[in-house]
């Protein structure tokens, strides 16, 4: 199977805008193709997961990617999906995480000569004339059309602003300037850039008389239709620091039974026969089949030595024996303490299990919280100074664990 069939085979293809002449590029190593990434956080996140997963596999059928980081871009803000304004970034803060990306990027596929290669469109998106921009590529862009593009209309609710509105702008003439100096012929995204994309092409066409391409993949989305990635917590971040290796393998080891198989095709590189293989297992084997789901994602990005180490600590505290080497841990200040203890309320707001004081009561009162095995049957429970030296494990519902000490 070549590697477009495969990504058909695995849903990941969700618009294309010349089948047969992509299917032809990608099968043949003749793409030349770019994916964007907007600095918007310090660290790309499970939404990212299928950008990286494509350029990776592409790159092993021997395409050429071009990463381009957004620190032009990054000025603006995509409005696709959005129903407020994003809030502007100072340029100190955008050339940090610029930096942020490219190094998690580099752990997915192979930069180097011929092999793959990063920009940013600071470079020349920052140093444009405003008036010789308008009149380079404003004749080649109709509003009508603008309006009508899929990644407005939720904007345009609540209003679009002049400054988002020149997003759709700024990405195409990314696409028509990467063609001309890197000779990209396409462009790969999600399937809610489409639009966007699709403006690239056209002005490609318009400005060189010259065919690109473009593919969007499908969204990560679960079996009720809902975008994958988060938590109570927010999102689930690739950076360790962030989103610790134990809480990214336990996102995966707790998806809903109905998403597991789905993932497996989305996201993993095993082989398709052998995914096939697991469909036919018998339902009772469901928490193997997220055990080797967790453990799989978690090596790509986490590598397998941490994989282990959380399917270990997993496997530890659910079957109760608690080995919590590799558990998220807080570490309390002595200021938190109260006449030298802390209630279960304040335990929970200040370890980040729970937003507030009110939803940490609701979790106690509803038999949600465990500590120490034992589950917490009172909101007036507090810890003293020396439980918290030695540290106490926290259990919220049937599948979060946490460490809290003192430091």
């Amino acid at each position: 199977m070549k590697i477009y069939e495969e990504l058909q085979a695995r849903g990941l293809i969700a618009q294309v805008t010349d089948e047969e002449d992509i299917r032809e590029l990608v099968n043949n190593g003749g793409a030349r193709f770019y994916i964007g990434f907007d600095p918007t956080a310090d660290s790309l996140h499970v939404g990212h997961f299928m950008a990286l997963s494509l350029m990776k596999r592409l790159q092993e059928a021997g395409n050429k990617p071009i990463v381009l980081l957004g620190g032009g871009t990054g000025f603006i803000g995509d409005p696709s999906g959005r129903t407020d304004m994003r809030t502007m970034m100072t340029p100190e803060t955008i050339a940090s995480n610029c930096e942020a990306f490219k190094k998690q990027i580099g752990k997915f596929i192979e930069f180097g000569e011929d092999k793959a290669i990063v920009v940013n469109n600071a470079d020349w998106l920052l140093d444009l004339k405003y008036i010789e921009m308008l009149r380079e590529v404003g004749p080649h862009f109709s509003v009508n059309n603008m309006l009508r593009a899929e990644c407005y209309k939720q904007r345009m609710e609540r209003g679009l602003s002049f400054f988002e509105f020149n997003y759709m702008i700024m990405q195409a003439y990314d696409f028509w300037h990467l063609h001309k100096e890197y000779g990209c012929n396409m462009q790969f995204g999600g399937d809610d850039q489409w639009s966007n994309m699709l403006a690239g092409t056209d002005l490609i066409r318009r400005k060189e008389g010259e065919n690109a391409f473009a593919m969007t993949i499908t969204l990560l989305k679960n079996s009720e239709g809902n975008k994958m990635g988060k938590t109570a917590n927010g999102a689930v971040w690739l950076d360790p620091n962030k989103t610790s290796p134990f809480e990214f393998y336990q996102y995966w080891r707790n998806v809903d039974d109905a998403d597991v198989m789905n993932c497996f095709r989305l996201l993993t590189f095993i082989p398709l026969e052998e995914i096939e293989e697991m469909e036919t297992w018998d339902g009772s084997r469901i928490n193997e089949k997220k055990e080797i789901l967790a453990f799989s994602l978690t090596s790509l990005i986490h590598g397998e030595e941490e994989a282990q180490k959380a399917q270990e600590t997993s496997r530890a505290l659910f079957s109760g024996e608690g080995d919590d080497a590799n558990m998220p841990t807080t570490e309390l200040e002595e200021s938190v303490l109260t006449d030298g203890a802390i209630s279960i309320v304040d335990l929970l707001v200040a370890t980040e299990l729970t937003k507030s004081k009110g939803e940490a009561r609701r979790l106690i009162e509803q038999g949600g919280v465990s500590v120490d095995g034992e589950k917490v049957e009172s909101i007036d429970v507090s810890f003293s100074k020396e439980q918290l030296v030695d540290g106490i494990k926290i259990k919220k519902g049937k599948k979060v664990f946490h460490k809290a000490i003192l430091k």
